[in-house]
């Protein structure tokens, strides 16, 4: 049975690994709400359904490429190093390891071995070359727009409130109980 070239493609397509896909969900995330201060990873975590264990790993990986930065303590979180606009795909693909290779042989060109190339290594290869270009020509300032343009409402802070509870009014407990290994002596010896 032939199918349409689309659906060939949808079958086929060569797919990212989670690692890729959450990198880039975690920071279009980050990139609709920094402007309100940090982001803590376990807000994305909980937004997007995303292991806060994981995060952590890949936001380790996005710090190391000067892609995020990090402010510690209370209020503390992630914010873009850089602008969403100077931020593309292919910068947060690569920050994480993610591959991006349809070749069997990884790029090294001896796909049957020994040096030797498959007969559509070249098309593979120029397929790897389309698909560095696609994702270094898409921002991440571009995705924030997408997901605002859609109508997604964001909540540039979150509100934590804690419950203020009032102290109830100290009172002095008087106990005859000895306070000391010594006075506890006394109090047998006196028995």
């Amino acid at each position: 049975m032939w199918m349409q070239p689309e659906s060939l493609l949808k079958e086929h397509v060569m797919r990212l690994t989670t690692k890729g896909r959450f990198a880039v969900t975690a920071m279009i995330d980050l990139g609709l709400r920094q402007s309100g201060g940090p982001v803590t990873l376990a807000a994305i975590s909980q937004r997007q359904r995303i292991s806060l264990s994981y995060l952590e790993q890949l936001f380790g990986k996005l710090r190391r490429h000067a892609l995020v930065e990090s402010t510690r303590g209370p209020g503390g979180g992630y914010t873009l190093a850089r602008d969403a606009a100077d931020i593309t795909v292919a910068d947060i693909i690569v920050s994480v390891d993610e591959p991006l290779d349809a070749t069997h042989c990884g790029g090294k060109e001896n796909c049957l071995g020994e040096g030797t190339q498959c007969m559509t290594h070249d098309l593979w290869a120029s397929l790897n070359v389309r698909m560095i270009e696609f994702l270094g020509s898409v921002t991440l300032q571009k995705l924030v727009d997408d997901q605002l343009a859609k109508g997604l409402q964001v909540d540039e802070k979150p509100s934590v409130k804690r419950a203020i509870l009032p102290m109830p009014a100290s009172q002095t407990i008087q106990m005859n109980t000895p306070n000391s290994v010594f006075a506890l002596g006394n109090a047998f010896s006196k028995s």
